[in-house]
């Protein structure tokens, strides 16, 4: 999908801090970034620069405490959590490390969950085809236990396609997954991403990865260290 000048994304001196019980700790000191519509970009740093708390605050899964985050041209800041919950289950997509699928339910039905959450008529129909997609379609019937890391991470990217997002958040979708199967779901991920045409942010560790984004953003200690077209950033 061609990028437009439009931003999905906008952030201007967000930061995050947590509670505990040392005392606060700063996880995000002040992040300024904007991503246009369209554009894919990777998130790399070191563990604990405030990578992934970064992708949960794009997500509205985490508060911001200070600054400005207009996501699609909606707020986050001034949602309540039920606002949160609806906007994101219309407009994003999330693909987690850990899969978290429903165990009890099958592939087929962990993909159509979120569509019959939307109210969508056809939600088993468009959850077999997402299966389809991501070379599922034999293993419709089967439950998370009987699938291998590799296609449990297939299902969950196949629930995150379904609803069609506007935005695709992945956090460290090969994270847990061996090279070959790595590869693999690198592939669906910016297939889906062409094929539903979404704006793509991804937390990653893997350089190949990384390599395939438009533009790559470092941080480090919870700020940008750096932003550059990804095979320069290396």
């Amino acid at each position: 999908m061609p990028q437009t000048h439009e931003p999905a994304i906008e952030l201007e001196d967000v930061r995050f801090t947590l509670e505990g019980n040392a005392g606060r700790v700063e996880i995000l000191r002040g992040i300024t970034l904007a991503v246009a519509r369209g554009e894919t970009v990777g998130l790399i740093g070191p563990s604990g620069s405030g990578k992934s708390s970064l992708l949960m605050l794009l997500g509205g899964l985490d508060r911001a405490t200070g600054g400005r985050l207009r996501v699609l041209g909606h707020d986050l800041t001034a949602m309540d959590e039920d606002a949160l919950a609806r906007f994101r289950r219309g407009n994003m997509g999330v693909v987690f490390q850990s899969f978290h699928l429903i165990p009890t339910m099958t592939a087929l039905e962990n993909v159509a969950t979120p569509l019959e959450l939307a109210g969508v008529a056809d939600a088993f129909d468009r959850a077999a085809e997402e299966l389809a997609a991501v070379g599922l379609a034999a293993r419709a019937d089967h439950y998370p236990a009987e699938l291998s890391g590799g296609e449990q991470q297939r299902v969950a990217l196949a629930r995150a396609a379904a609803p069609r997002p506007k935005l695709l958040l992945a956090d460290e979708p090969t994270g847990n997954l061996d090279e070959a199967n790595g590869r693999a779901i690198m592939d669906l991920l910016f297939g889906l991403r062409e094929r539903h045409g979404a704006t793509l942010v991804l937390v990653t560790h893997a350089r190949e990865l990384a390599e395939r984004c438009d533009r790559v953003v470092r941080l480090r200690d919870g700020r940008i260290e750096g932003a550059a077209p990804a095979r320069a950033a290396e």
